[in-house]
């Protein structure tokens, strides 16, 4: 019944999100850069660093980071630091963070046209340090209710974008090397990109 319970509210977020905490790699004591809307997994990925790291989440409006401190707050974990900002600029400083995870999906990283994708790109290589990495999440998990939502609407855009060379060919157009695909899996593809220097 619990199963149920959870399948009709959402609660097993955690389960939800496990494919994306293991793929992005965040760990404790890093310092962690997250740009998009997805509340509940800046909340997850927040309480992976932990009291030790850093967490800064960017989103793009003052309702998505009401949404991301509440769902933050629900988790039990102390966001550090919600921005808003107007992208493509972060309003972040440069070689500030281990690792940078970016939601491209449903519509936060797709609404932007090409030049606005590679300028975020290359703000969020900016924000590296030298070794750091930069993940980009592809598709999201989606709950019972998605449909409801606008959901097959927004896969639109996604798929637009993986046509024309999806997170691949924007990282290494970013300065990215090596680029490689972490995963494709349960409608989410991972991508993640190294900064050399």
């Amino acid at each position: 019944m619990s199963n149920f319970r959870d399948f009709l509210f959402d609660r097993g977020r955690s389960r939800r999100y496990a494919l994306a905490l293991a793929m992005t790699g965040v760990r404790m004591g890093e310092r962690l850069l997250m740009v998009g809307d997805d509340a509940p997994l800046a909340a997850q990925l927040a309480a992976k660093v932990g009291l030790t790291g850093r967490s800064v989440v960017v989103v793009g409006s003052e309702a998505a980071a009401a949404r991301v401190t509440a769902a933050a707050a629900e988790a039990g974990v102390l966001l550090e630091d919600v921005r808003v900002g107007a992208l493509p600029a972060l309003p972040v400083d440069d070689g500030a963070f281990d690792a940078a995870v970016v939601d491209a999906g449903p519509t936060f990283l797709t609404a932007l046209d090409g030049p606005g994708r590679l300028d975020l790109a290359r703000s969020l290589a900016r924000s590296l340090r030298p070794a750091g990495r930069l993940i980009v999440v592809e598709g999201q998990p989606r709950s019972a209710f998605a449909l409801f939502r606008g959901g097959a609407r927004h896969a639109v855009p996604l798929k637009a974008f993986r046509a024309a060379g999806g997170a691949t060919t924007l990282l290494e157009a970013a300065g990215l090397r090596p680029v490689r695909l972490l995963a494709d899996r349960e409608g989410q593809r991972f991508t993640e990109g190294l900064k050399r220097t």
